[in-house]
């Protein structure tokens, strides 16, 4: 289950459907899908694809997504700091940026800009979030650096990140 963070007004929400209400009506899309499989570390994609296809096929196609793929990063992952690194800088992406979280977790940072405070989304098993082409954001793996989830795109040219260098997601990386 997410949990919603405004740290600027010490806010912390832990109501699923107050999280949703907030995202979408920030153009954020955050549904909860059973996440009732459980794999192994060495599971492949495949394999976790597959055991959600029954959710993600329907999803994919009612949005125009075509290529999905799972990033399966653990503590003792050799790139770990590099990974963590390049995940941290704001940037924003040419296309939507979906991710459902299969196991672990991962903090979704969001500078909308205008009078919106950044707040930040951690996402847990079973959550699946949107964040729209062009949204400025950052992603923190959290405290246990482990996340395992299937990302959605409609293609890989989509998951090139465009850094904004503004310097905001320093304020708020605190690990």
């Amino acid at each position: 289950m997410a949990i919603l963070t405004i740290p600027d007004k010490q806010t912390v929400v832990n109501d699923p459907a107050e999280i949703k209400s907030f995202l979408n009506a920030r153009g954020v899309i955050y549904e909860q899908w059973e996440a009732a499989v459980e794999f192994a570390d060495d599971a492949d994609q495949d394999t976790i694809i597959g055991a959600y296809a029954h959710k993600l096929k329907p999803y994919m196609d009612s949005n125009g997504y075509k290529t999905a793929d799972v990033i399966n990063v653990t503590p003792d992952h050799p790139q770990l700091e590099m990974l963590r690194t390049k995940f941290l800088s704001e940037h924003i992406h040419t296309e939507d940026e979906v991710r459902f979280f299969v196991d672990g977790e991962g903090m979704f940072w969001f500078n909308l800009g205008g009078d919106e405070d950044i707040f930040c989304v951690t996402c847990q098993a079973g959550d699946l979030i949107s964040v729209p082409a062009n949204t400025k954001h950052w992603f923190d793996m959290g405290p246990k650096k482990f996340v395992k989830a299937i990302r959605v795109f409609i293609d890989q040219s989509g998951w090139v990140p465009h850094y904004t260098e503004s310097g905001v997601d320093q304020r708020y990386n605190l690990n």
